[in-house]
């Protein structure tokens, strides 16, 4: 897809941690181990594949254009990134559905690490949810980060919202990512191209959403056929729900609780009754956290939400 961060030949309104990284690589300091931890969707990984893109393409015929924090797409190393075949530069995320990052992805990214570079360039590793180590992977990473090949570079994505080990954090320099509404709205028109709100109704663009999020929503309605510009949040949740689209889309399934909880704060902004209204989200919030939790039956939370809560 044209908006996958690989993909992403701009960066946008990420300078000052850009060029803090940037001064790094160039004055020969950066550590083997940064961490870049913000929310969902704020453009970690956007930030990650411009850094990548400097370094391995710096002895290149079209290089990284600084400037214009672009990615020129004539150079070798986005091809080769793009195409998963870069000598150079291993990635490891989940795989599929799978909820954590498996040992062997980390066994294999060991064996990769082992080998010699090419050309005697850097090595990058690019570790993606990396909140989603499970304890047998993260002891393994640990033993490999411990004492790093000196040309061996690890970029970890963390996705702040979660727990991470405290012990890979402190083996880490943290770059800490946010954004503000502004800046996020700001953003997300330059990557779509055009203004939020000629493509979104007012309920979603009226909270604070990361770019990557409007991006992916905008992305899934186009896909589905969902007219946003006419769709309240209630609109939205009740089609999500009835056609089960938490079951068969990523962006929905991993994001779904967000809506709820906005739908949640919506009504309480209106309600004249905000006593009753909070003892109910608080309870129906706990099923959430227990739903999560436990692997409960999610699609019965769900159906519940719409007849009580969208039909009340």
């Amino acid at each position: 897809m044209k908006n996958l961060p690989v993909n992403q030949l701009k960066l946008y309104g990420l300078d000052i941690f850009f060029n803090e990284i940037i001064s790094l690589v160039n004055n020969k300091k950066l550590p083997n181990q940064i961490l870049l931890s913000g929310q969902e969707g704020v453009g970690k990984s956007t930030l990650a594949f411009h850094i990548i893109n400097y370094i391995l393409s710096k002895k290149e015929e079209n290089p990284y254009m600084l400037d214009a924090k672009s990615i020129n797409n004539k150079n070798r190393s986005y091809n080769l990134i793009k195409n998963g075949s870069h000598p150079n530069f291993y990635s490891v995320d989940l795989v599929d559905d799978k909820k954590n990052i498996e040992i062997s992805q980390i066994r294999s990214m060991i064996e990769y690490t082992n080998k010699s570079t090419f050309n005697e360039d850097k090595k990058v590793i690019l570790i993606n949810n990396a909140e989603n180590l499970n304890s047998n992977s993260l002891n393994s990473l640990l033993k490999v980060t411990e004492e790093p090949n000196e040309n061996v570079y690890f970029i970890f994505i963390y996705n702040n919202s979660k727990y991470i080990s405290k012990t890979l954090l402190s083996r880490c320099l943290i770059f800490k990512i946010y954004l503000s509404f502004n800046e996020s709205i700001s953003i997300a028109n330059q990557i779509i191209e055009d203004d939020l709100r000629n493509v979104l109704n007012s309920d979603f663009v009226n909270y604070y959403f990361t770019p990557g999020r409007y991006v992916n929503l905008i992305n899934f309605a186009k896909k589905n056929d969902i007219d946003l510009k006419n769709y309240s949040l209630k609109d939205f949740l009740y089609h999500i729900i009835e056609n089960k689209y938490y079951k068969k889309n990523t962006f929905v399934k991993f994001n779904i609780y967000l809506f709820i909880e906005l739908y949640f704060l919506k009504v309480f902004s209106d309600s004249k009754q905000k006593n009753k209204f909070i003892l109910f989200y608080s309870n129906f919030m706990k099923k959430i956290n227990n739903v999560n939790k436990f692997n409960l039956d999610y699609e019965t939370l769900f159906m519940e939400f719409k007849n009580k809560v969208l039909n009340g």
